[in-house]
């Protein structure tokens, strides 16, 4: 064979190993991804959004536990905050609204293995032209660059905060994007899901809430058969206590019947469980009925996970007070275990929560192990390297797809 056809071959056989297969989500490890942090300069005034609670972003003042590593980003696209490294110099974030931003995410996603993510849009922003224009300039680069890096995507609504004759926002919203061509649910960048394009929900059956039911089966019923706006398959994000109707969760039957209507459910576990022995009990109980449970409903399972969880900042902003790492990463063993309980209950696919979460502490994306000091304090692991996540949520699919074995591997082995 000439070595020019073996060479074309080669590169083809690498691009191919390169781009998702976005046709089903089962053996994929996909993460959420907020895309919510503003910073004052980027044109969406937007003020710190998510930086900061009151727009005073300096130390003292602080939304967030972990301080984003901005070191490959473009000199022009870091923005520089009151915020000071130990030497003096000045400490420097991201801003989701920017192009390259997007980039560099799924950029890393294509070099650690992760397949993609799901894409939060607050509904109740969506009436604010302020608010919903940012996220329109987020969706778009996400929707480019998960294409550009062979990267899968959709779109997530979360429809915390939503208040009853509120879900007609999302339908409007929906209709909008698809309208106006902002969403293209037939690109190949575009997680399907049984044939169909997929669209997750989250939010239904909590009991911190107003239940809707009704108007929660009118969006399912549109988004899946609207003759115009629907033919989607539907993934519904749902309390950890779903199948039990208790704890977290709404205590009305009818919840089931709604569930049942899907195509995928996803338990929200943060805070639920803190250590791997936690992950392995719940395992048992809870994710393996679950999934016997959607088994007899036709139903896909997509359990979430964690790497860690601390909000003391946040807490701060909202005159609280929080536990500072309170649940400990233990350097990936916990986020590790959780994976492997979820393995051996039979799940399929994995949510891994989230990718840039450094309000909550949950991020897997690059951040400082070096973060500014001062009044703020900020989560690191300096005996680890910055990438340490990312390269373990990548190996997550290996575990997935019995490629590697149960125990947690060690880097360069």
């Amino acid at each position: 064979m000439p070595r020019l056809l073996v060479l074309s071959l080669l590169s083809a056989v690498t691009l191919h190993a390169q781009v998702v297969d976005t046709s089903t989500l089962t053996g994929k490890v996909v993460c959420g991804y907020q895309g919510w942090f503003r910073c004052e300069g980027d044109g969406s005034n937007n003020g710190w959004h998510h930086y900061a609670a009151d727009d005073k972003f300096e130390p003292g003042h602080a939304h967030i536990e972990m301080w984003p590593d901005v070191s490959e980003l473009p000199p022009q696209d870091r923005v520089a905050t009151p915020f000071k490294y130990v030497d003096g110099s000045p400490a420097e974030v991201f801003s989701s609204v920017r192009e390259s931003t997007a980039q560099l995410h799924f950029k890393w996603m294509r070099d650690y293995g992760i397949d993609g993510v799901f894409l939060q849009r607050f509904a109740t922003t969506t009436r604010d032209k302020r608010f919903r224009e940012p996220m329109d300039q987020v969706l778009a680069h996400c929707q480019a660059a998960a294409k550009a890096n062979g990267r899968g995507w959709t779109l997530m609504y979360d429809l915390s905060g939503i208040k009853e004759g509120g879900i007609q926002l999302v339908i409007e919203d929906w209709k909008r994007l698809t309208t106006e061509k902002r969403l293209d649910l037939q690109s190949s960048a575009y997680f399907k899901h049984h044939g169909k394009p997929l669209v997750a929900l989250w939010g239904l059956g909590f009991n911190d809430r107003a239940p809707m039911l009704e108007e929660w089966s009118a969006l399912i019923s549109f988004l899946r058969d609207d003759p115009e706006f629907g033919g989607c398959a539907i993934m519904l994000g749902v309390p950890y206590y779903w199948r039990t109707l208790d704890h977290d969760c709404i205590k009305d039957p009818k919840l089931h019947e709604l569930i049942a209507r899907a195509d995928i459910v996803s338990p929200w576990a943060v805070g639920r469980l803190g250590t791997p022995q936690d992950a392995a009990s719940r395992g048992e109980k809870i994710l393996k009925p679950d999934i016997a449970w959607c088994a007899e409903h036709n139903l896909d399972y997509l359990p979430v996970i964690f790497p860690g969880f601390s909000w003391q900042n946040l807490s701060k902003s909202r005159g609280q007070e929080a536990k500072f790492d309170q649940i400990p990463r233990r350097g990936g063993e916990f986020l590790w275990s959780q994976a492997l309980a979820a393995k051996q209950a039979g799940a399929q696919m994995l949510y891994v929560a989230m990718f840039d979460e450094l309000d909550e502490g949950t991020a897997i994306f690059k951040t400082e192990n070096h973060p500014p000091v001062g009044e703020s304090r900020f989560l690191s692991e300096p005996d680890l390297p910055n990438d340490h996540y990312l390269w373990l949520t990548g190996t997550l699919g290996k575990l997935l797809r019995g490629e590697t074995s149960d125990a947690m591997p060690k880097r360069g082995q």
